[in-house]
């Protein structure tokens, strides 16, 4: 059912898309954003989780380069019984993380430098977890997607603002439908994105304290990731915050008028979710008052590249 769910937010997202086409240049403009609708989605297919990384500047690390980390992913992709996904390092002080690609064969695990300084191992394991149950269910290539098709929604509204209705005898209502257009176009691709998000989530968290064993060290990671994900901005995100929806914890500082809806569930229901698996609620604990690098994953932090040198994550 969640799925069925999910392909018709899909078509949903692609209805609106053709919809914004209709409003600023009638039954040509309709097809001109179905055609385009249908190259969006293809080009995303192939390429979503090279925008994706690109848009966040991640780097790719090896066993080499970050031994425990690249090792506890394969560990758990191995729980999994997935492939050994591509592993990613965001230079970003906020803790988070996420997970792309159209396919198992063709995944990647992104986590930021802060995320990995906050957790401990268990508490990181279980978002690893999270982000490898998200590859499991194909969830990526659905939400890379739809986050491309939101983008190209706002991206095609705000052409119409400059090229639509005012010059173009075929639209029904002409300055008014691309008002209408710029206006709320974005905004109901940003509400089906949310759902589509919150759908997958509840059913990532649940998965993922499956493959590592630990619901409550997850719930644990949740807790603290939202102490200090709105605190601590991310610049990236706020520059594409169509991929919001992909990280663990909602990444914006909620600051624009875009970010008024939240794209994931309250992070007390999926604690309380989580925490229910094992019988003991409350057993997260509180969010710290502040980071605990001596609890980094990273034994050794010269073991992940920072800039071309050896030193601090910072």
């Amino acid at each position: 059912m969640n799925y069925f769910r999910t392909m018709l937010l899909l078509a949903g997202l692609t209805a609106l898309f053709m919809g914004v086409g209709f409003l600023i240049g009638g039954r040509g403009g309709m097809l001109i954003a179905l055609v385009f609708a249908i190259g969006t989605n293809a080009f995303a297919y192939w390429n979503s989780d090279k925008l994706a990384l690109r848009a966040h500047n991640a780097e790719a690390v090896t066993r080499a380069s970050a031994p425990e980390l690249y090792e506890m992913v394969g560990r758990l992709a191995k729980n999994a019984n997935l492939p050994m996904p591509r592993v990613f390092i965001m230079r970003a002080d906020q803790p988070n993380a996420f997970a792309t690609g159209r396919d198992p064969e063709n995944a990647a695990v992104a986590a930021t430098t802060g995320i990995l300084q906050l957790l401990n191992r268990e508490e990181l394991e279980g978002v690893i977890a999270h982000e490898l149950a998200h590859i499991k269910n194909r969830d990526t290539l659905i939400m890379t997607v739809a986050a491309t098709v939101a983008g190209a929604i706002s991206m095609l509204a705000q052409f119409g603002m400059f090229f639509g209705g005012s010059r173009d005898r075929e639209s029904p209502m002409g300055p008014i439908a691309v008002l209408l257009a710029v206006l709320f176009a974005p905004l109901a691709a940003m509400v089906i994105q949310m759902t589509i998000s919150r759908t997958r989530e509840y059913s990532a968290d649940k998965l993922g304290a499956e493959i590592s064993g630990k619901p409550l060290a997850l719930a644990s990671a949740l807790r603290k990731i939202s102490g200090y994900a709105h605190r601590i901005e991310m610049p990236t995100a706020e520059r594409s915050p169509s991929t919001a929806p992909l990280f663990i914890i909602n990444p914006l500082s909620g600051r624009r008028m875009d970010n008024l809806f939240s794209t994931h569930p309250s992070v007390e229901n999926r604690i309380r979710a989580l925490e229910a698996m094992t019988g003991r609620p409350g057993g997260g604990g509180p969010a710290p008052r502040a980071p605990m690098p001596e609890r980094h994953v990273q034994t050794s932090p010269t073991r992940i590249p920072s800039s071309g040198r050896r030193g601090d994550l910072q």
